[in-house]
């Protein structure tokens, strides 16, 4: 099976991207309009899911056309990320550099539980704008801050499982977390979040548990 190249600090480096690290410089009107757009959408969803308001109402209570909506954010999934940008950015920044088993400190396998049950928890407060950023396109759920995701598991698979498909098993770790998953299970099927975590952790313990030559 392939190894995964590149030193751990490299693997480990935050992958920069719009929902969740710095943007390439704006104009300050194109800022003032993103800020706008935003904070209309994160009061409209106080009321109803994300998946139930326009864009042209966003537009329209943003003060600004709907074609500036679309080319700033391109579709609801878009917009959707940016409303989880702060919670994004906190996610991150603790894999990347809190303390233990979520951060650095702690074996590759209990890091992936951590990692598993944190976003699962974020998914429960967040459910709506996560479908919401999943479904309004048919690739929605790989944009956004998912490469950043994928490559922290992966970094750790691959200390874990030198001999493994780290890249392919990052994906195979991050599906079980897709948004109508996990509404399926909770919802349609009355699962509580402890059972979710209990799948999870046996699917991370069946791909780098202890056995011949894993750690």
């Amino acid at each position: 099976m392939a190894r995964a190249s590149g030193s751990k600090r490299e693997r480990e480096e935050p992958v920069r991207l719009p929902v969740v690290g710095a943007e390439p410089p704006e104009r300050a009107d194109a800022a003032r309009n993103r800020q706008k757009i935003v904070a209309a959408a994160r009061s409209l969803t106080e009321e109803r899911s994300l998946e139930k308001i326009s864009l042209d109402e966003v537009a329209e209570a943003a003060g600004v056309g709907v074609g500036t909506v679309y080319r700033r954010f391109g579709d609801r999934s878009g917009l959707a990320y940016a409303l989880l940008d702060d919670s994004e950015r906190a996610l991150q920044s603790a894999f990347l550099q809190g303390p233990p088993p979520l951060g650095p400190g702690a074996s590759p396998s209990a890091r992936v539980r951590a990692f598993l049950h944190a976003y699962l928890d974020r998914l429960l407060r967040e459910t709506d704008l996560l479908l919401a950023a999943e479904t309004s396109a048919p690739t929605g759920r790989y944009t956004g801050a998912y490469a950043a995701h994928r490559a922290h598991l992966a970094a750790l698979v691959a200390e874990a499982r030198p001999d493994a498909d780290a890249a392919y098993l990052a994906d195979a770790l991050l599906a079980p977390l897709a948004a109508p998953l996990i509404v399926h299970q909770t919802v349609d099927l009355g699962m509580d979040a402890d059972r979710v975590k209990a799948g999870l952790d046996a699917l991370t313990e069946a791909l780098l548990g202890a056995g011949p030559g894993r750690p």
